[in-house]
């Protein structure tokens, strides 16, 4: 008699389980998806502290009120857009994605146990900025804010997972998908006031800027630890924004997303052509 198989959503929770003992176990990537922001919100702190940011339209922020949230959301998005992306492409390229499709396990499963493992990171990484800012720095948290600022990590993480596993399925190979992940993450963060606010910048880079969703994510997390800022209320214009990148990244994963290695299917290709 056949074994029956366990609940769905105890699969699902073995398989975040699984994924997250698999990025514990890569010290690079918790490296740089953890401590590499929290190093910037050091330095910045040990650089420019007491002198007040002027953001214009905005206020005069202190270091920590400016930079804390502008790298937890920098934060989380490397723990769902990069850490998805690359681990996904790499499991992929190495065939455990295919071999993973051959178990009773349900690939809706395995997907959904990647994406929640990498936004349970991203909600350690938000947790961890946050703490060491207010600990260290006397961030101010405002308790009324706290649910906008949640209804915005949610849909910034999802958003930003849904891209990451839109980068899997684009990228040629998995030795190709850090550098794509890298070389569109990090230009956006210097347009984006994650590491760097520029004052009175040209209106095509404000427009650039505004194109893309860590901006947005960064401004709703901003926000809600700004004492100028007054309302309390989800900011919908900006989640709108990363919602509509979101679903974007859904339609292109759902188009393009492969199960086997692309490098196989080049050369199945090749092998018929010859």
């Amino acid at each position: 008699m056949a074994e029956a198989r366990p609940p769905l959503p105890l699969m699902a929770w073995r398989q975040v389980r699984y994924e997250n003992r698999l990025f514990w176990r890569t010290p690079m990537a918790a490296f740089f998806t953890l401590f590499f922001p929290l190093m910037f919100l050091l330095l910045f702190n040990l650089l420019f502290s007491g002198d007040p940011m002027e953001i214009a339209g905005r206020g005069s922020f202190t270091v920590t009120q400016f930079f804390a949230p502008s790298l937890a959301a920098f934060a989380a998005a490397s723990a769902t857009y990069t850490n998805i992306g690359i681990g996904t492409a790499i499991a992929r390229d190495q065939g455990i994605l295919k071999r993973f499709r051959g178990t009773p396990l349900p690939p809706w499963v395995y997907m959904a146990g990647r994406v929640a493992s990498g936004v349970w990171i991203a909600a350690i990484a938000v947790v961890i900025m946050i703490l060491v800012g207010v600990l260290g720095y006397d961030l101010h948290v405002y308790p009324g804010r706290l649910p906008a600022v949640i209804i915005s990590f949610v849909v910034g993480t999802a958003s930003f997972a849904a891209l990451g596993l839109a980068l899997a399925a684009l990228a040629p190979t998995s030795d190709s998908a850090p550098a794509v992940a890298n070389a569109t993450i990090l230009p956006i963060a210097f347009i984006s006031d994650v590491f760097i606010p520029i004052s009175n910048p040209p209106g095509w880079l404000v427009t650039v800027g505004n194109i893309f969703p860590l901006k947005h994510f960064v401004r709703t997390l901003q926000d809600g630890f700004s004492p100028f800022h007054a309302s309390s209320a989800p900011e919908w214009g900006h989640i709108a924004v990363m919602a509509l990148w979101g679903v974007a990244g859904v339609l292109a994963a759902l188009r393009f997303f492969v199960w086997e290695p692309k490098t196989e299917g080049r050369r199945s290709r090749r092998q018929t052509a010859s």
